[in-house]
C-alpha cells in the first residue's frame, strides 16, 4: 500500500475513535451508600484500589449507568445487578481514563440462559451472554443468574459480563476479531496473534486448562482468557505466564496477586 494512503487511513482511523470514544456531556450523581456497599461486598476488583482510585472507579460507574439503559426481561433489575453490571463495564477499561462504550446504549436482563431466537423457555437454551447485532446492534443481553454467579464464585475462571464487554472493545475498531487495536499498542499485535494462535492450538490439543470455548476462534478466546485474566490472576500467571504478561501490557493493569 501506497505509504501516503496508510498515514492518511491511520489518520481517519484515529479522529473516527477520538469522536466516538469523546465523552458526551452528561449529569452524573453521587454514588450511593447503598451501590458503595455492594461494590465493598462483591467486587474484589474495586476492593483491592486505593482511596482515590475507589472514587474514580464510582464515578466512572455512575456515568455509565447514566448513559446505558438496563432493562429488565421477564426479571426485575436490582440494584446489585446495576452495580455488577457497571463494574463489568469499567473493569477491563478501567486503566483507559477516556474509554467509554460507543457501541453499547442499552443492556437486557435476563432471568437465566437463552437461545439463538431469545427464548428463554425450551430447549437449547445455552446462551448466558451476548452482543447483538441487526436489531439488536448497541444491546448487550446477559443472563441474571449468570451475572450474580460470577462474581459470587471467588475461585472460578469465568465472568460472563466482563467477557461481554471485552467483546465490545474488540469491536470498536469495526470488527470483533479478537485484536482490540483500540487499546492494543501496535508493536504488540503481532505478538499477540502469535500467542493466541499457539494459545488456541494447546486448547484444541486437550493441553490447557482454558476453558475451550476459547478455541472456537480469536475472538472468543480473547475474551475468554480476559475473563481468566480478572477473574483468577493468580492462577493464570502460574499456568500460562507468557499470556499474563501480555494481557498486563494490553490492559495496562497489573493484577494485585
Amino acid at each position: 500500500m501506497n505509504p501516503v494512503l496508510s498515514i492518511i487511513i491511520l489518520l481517519l482511523v484515529s479522529l473516527y475513535l477520538f469522536f466516538k470514544l469523546k465523552k458526551k456531556p452528561v449529569k452524573v450523581l453521587p454514588i450511593s451508600d447503598q451501590y458503595k456497599a455492594i461494590l465493598t461486598a462483591e467486587v474484589p476488583f474495586y476492593r483491592e484500589l486505593g482511596i482515590g482510585k475507589k472514587k474514580e472507579f464510582e464515578h466512572r460507574l455512575q456515568r455509565f449507568l447514566a448513559t446505558v439503559k438496563i432493562t429488565g426481561v421477564n426479571t426485575i433489575v436490582e440494584d446489585i445487578d446495576k452495580v455488577l453490571i457497571a463494574a463489568s463495564a469499567i473493569i477491563p477499561i478501567f486503566n483507559f481514563s477516556d474509554w467509554e462504550y460507543p457501541n453499547l446504549n442499552e443492556v437486557l436482563l435476563y432471568p437465566d440462559s437463552f437461545n439463538h431466537d431469545f427464548d428463554q423457555v425450551g430447549d437449547e437454551r445455552n446462551i448466558l451472554g451476548m452482543v447483538g447485532t441487526g436489531a439488536f446492534n448497541n444491546v448487550m443481553i446477559l443472563s441474571q443468574f449468570e451475572l450474580r454467579q460470577a462474581f459470587t464464585n471467588l475461585t472460578g475462571k469465568r465472568n460472563t459480563a466482563i467477557h461481554e464487554f471485552v467483546h465490545l472493545i474488540d469491536k470498536t475498531d469495526g470488527s470483533i476479531d479478537g485484536i482490540p487495536t483500540a487499546i492494543l499498542e501496535k508493536k504488540y499485535i503481532l505478538p499477540w496473534l502469535q500467542l493466541m494462535r499457539q494459545k488456541i492450538e494447546e486448547i484444541r490439543n486437550d493441553d490447557s486448562d482454558i476453558a475451550d470455548y476459547g478455541a472456537t476462534n480469536e475472538s472468543e478466546f480473547f475474551a475468554v482468557v480476559s475473563e481468566y485474566f480478572f477473574e483468577r490472576p493468580d492462577l493464570l500467571q502460574d499456568k500460562h505466564p507468557d499470556l499474563y504478561a501480555l494481557l498486563i501490557k494490553i490492559f495496562r493493569h497489573q493484577p494485585k496477586l
